[in-house]
C-alpha cells in the first residue's frame, strides 16, 4: 500500500527581550543554576505577574509577518500540569484568545510554491530544565529559563514531506531573524519544533492517529525523525497494528523515536483564564504603527540587490537567505567595496571557512571592517588575490589584523620588476620546450610557465605583471633577466 505522510508543526521561538515575560529577571542564556529567577517567575504565592510590553510587540510583529489576523482583545490562560521544571505547576499561555490567528506563509518546494496555513500564534512562558547526573543518580532542576518569553506558532497539517517541513522552518527562521525578535539558536533552545505526524492511505481524506515528536534540536534531526516515524507508523499499520496517540522522544544517537507519555488533549490541561492578568486591548493605531515599522524582508531585499546592485539571482538569494549575511554584506558595501566584489568574497572564501568550521554566520568573529581592509590590500597591490585567500584563512577564526598577518608571514607582494624579470628568465631557460610550444600556438603552455614563475616567486608576485612580462619575453624570444 502507498502511504501519505501528514505533518503539522508547533514551533517555539524564544523572544529576544532583555527581561522575562512577567518579571524583570534577565533572559540571558546560561548562568549558574537558579540565579536568573525570582518569586514571580517561580510562581511563589502572593506574587503578581505583569506583562512585558516588548513581548506583546514582538508577538504582533511575528503575526503580521506571517499574514495573521491580530486579535484586538486577547488574553492569557492557565495550562495546568505538573512537571518538576515548572515549580508553580501551571504554565501561563493562550488557548481561547491567542494574539494571532489564520495566517499563511509561502514556501518554495520541488513542485513549486506552496502555501502553509498558520492556525495560530500565541504567547507563553517557558519552563525550566532538568539536568540529569548519571554519576550521582540525581536529577536537578534549573529554573533560570522559567518565564522566558516564547511565541508558539502552530500550523495546519499541510506538510507532506520532510523537505517541505525544512523549507518552512528555514523560511520561519529567516522571518524571525529579519524582524530581530529572536536569535533562533537551536543549540541554545531559542528555536524548538515539535512535529505532529500521521500516515494515511494515499488518496484518503481522513487523518490518521498522530504522534508528537519532541527533543528535535536541528533541521537534520527533524528530517531524520520524520523519515523514521513515517516508516514506523506505516509498517505498524501494514502489520495490522494500531498507531497510539502519544508523545515520543527523538534519540539522535539511536536514530529512533521512543514513547514518552500518552498525548494529552486540551481538556487534560484544565485550562481556565489567568486571573492575575487582565485581557490585552490592542488599538488599530498601535497595529498600524507596527505595520509601518516592519523591516524589509528577504524577498524584497533579494529583488533590490538584483535590480539596484546588479547582483545575480544566485548571489542575492544566498546572501539574503540569512539576516547575519545581509548585515555583513551591507556593512562591507557601506565601507566602499563594490557589491559584486563583496559577494564574491562572501560566497567564496567566507562560506568555505564557515562550512569547514561548522559555524553559523552570526557566530563568526570576522568583522566587515577586517574583510574590507584585506580587500583594500589587494586593490593597493600589496598582496595578490591568491595570497589574500591564504591570509583570509589565517585571520578568519580570531578576526586578526590582515596587515600584521602579512607582515609577520612575509607575504607582501613582490613589486621589483628586476626580481620578476629574473624569475621569468630562469623559468624560460629551464623550460625551452614550453616556450617553443607557446610560440607554436599552444596557449596552455603559457599557463604552465605562469605557474612555474609564481612558484619561483613563492606566489607573492602580481599575476598580471608576470603574465605581461612572460608574453613580452616569449614574443621577443628573449630569456635574459635584465
Amino acid at each position: 500500500m502507498t502511504w501519505e505522510t501528514v505533518i503539522g508543526l508547533e514551533t517555539h521561538a524564544e523572544l529576544a527581550t532583555r527581561t522575562k515575560i512577567f518579571c524583570s529577571c534577565t533572559t540571558r542564556f546560561g548562568g549558574e543554576p537558579n540565579t536568573h529567577c525570582c518569586p514571580i517567575c517561580t510562581g511563589m504565592p502572593g506574587t503578581l505577574p505583569m506583562v512585558n510590553r516588548k513581548v506583546v510587540e514582538y508577538a504582533c510583529r511575528a503575526g503580521l509577518a506571517l499574514n495573521c489576523e491580530i486579535t484586538r482583545r486577547s488574553r492569557f490562560d492557565r495550562k495546568n500540569y505538573f512537571y518538576p521544571d515548572l515549580p508553580k505547576a501551571y504554565q501561563v499561555s493562550q488557548l481561547y484568545l491567542p494574539i494571532a490567528r489564520n495566517g499563511r506563509v509561502s514556501i518554495a518546494t520541488a513542485a513549486g510554491e506552496k502555501v502553509v496555513r498558520i492556525h495560530e500564534l500565541h504567547m507563553e512562558e517557558d519552563a525550566g530544565k532538568l539536568v540529569h547526573d548519571p554519576w550521582l543518580d540525581q536529577t536537578r532542576a534549573d529554573y533560570n529559563r522559567c518565564g522566558v518569553p516564547l511565541v508558539e506558532i502552530v500550523t495546519e497539517p499541510d506538510f507532506r514531506s520532510a523537505e517541505e517541513v525544512i523549507a518552512y522552518l528555514e523560511k520561519l527562521k529567516s522571518i524571525l531573524e529579519y524582524l530581530g525578535i529572536s536569535d533562533c539558536k537551536m543549540q541554545e533552545g531559542s528555536l524548538r519544533c515539535d512535529v505532529n505526524l500521521s500516515v494515511r492511505p494515499a488518496g484518503s481524506r481522513e487523518l490518521g492517529a498522530r504522534t508528537e515528536m519532541k527533543n528535535l534540536n536541528s533541521f537534520k534531526a527533524i528530517a531524520r525523525a520524520i523519515a523514521y516515524e513515517a516508516r514506523r507508523q506505516a509498517e505498524l499499520l501494514e502489520e495490522g497494528g494500531r498507531v497510539v496517540q502519544e508523545t515520543r522522544r527523538w534519540d539522535d544517537n539511536k536514530d529512533a523515536t521512543f514513547s514518552m507519555r500518552s498525548k494529552e488533549d486540551a481538556q487534560d490541561y484544565r485550562y481556565f483564564p489567568e486571573p492575575d492578568i487582565p485581557p490585552l486591548e490592542l488599538s488599530e493605531e498601535y497595529l498600524e504603527g507596527l505595520r509601518a515599522e516592519q523591516p524589509e524582508m528577504a524577498e524584497e531585499r533579494k529583488r533590490r540587490y538584483q535590480t539596484q546592485l546588479g547582483l545575480p539571482e544566485y548571489d542575492a538569494g544566498i546572501i539574503t537567505g540569512q539576516k547575519a549575511l545581509v548585515d555583513f554584506f551591507e556593512e562591507v558595501t557601506a565601507l566602499g567595496v563594490p557589491a559584486k566584489e563583496a559577494a564574491n568574497w562572501m560566497l567564496g572564501d567566507m562560506m568555505r571557512r564557515l562550512k569547514e568550521e561548522e559555524l553559523e554566520p552570526k557566530d563568526m568573529r570576522l568583522t566587515p571592517a577586517t574583510l574590507v581592509k584585506l580587500i583594500g590590500m589587494v586593490q593597493a597591490g600589496r598582496i595578490n588575490r591568491n595570497t589574500a585567500s591564504k591570509v583570509f584563512r589565517g585571520i578568519f577564526a580570531e578576526d586578526l589584523d590582515p596587515e600584521e598577518w602579512v607582515t609577520v608571514h612575509g607575504l607582501e607582494q613582490i613589486r621589483d620588476e628586476r626580481v620578476i624579470a629574473g624569475a621569468v628568465a630562469r623559468v624560460l631557460e629551464e623550460h625551452p620546450q614550453s616556450a617553443a610550444d607557446y610560440r607554436a600556438g599552444k596557449e596552455k603552455a603559457l599557463g604552465f610557465l605562469m605557474g612555474r614563475v609564481m612558484k619561483e616567486l613563492k606566489g607573492k608576485a602580481d599575476p598580471g605583471a608576470v603574465n605581461a612580462l612572460l608574453k613580452s619575453r616569449l614574443e621577443t624570444g628573449g630569456s635574459e633577466g635584465g
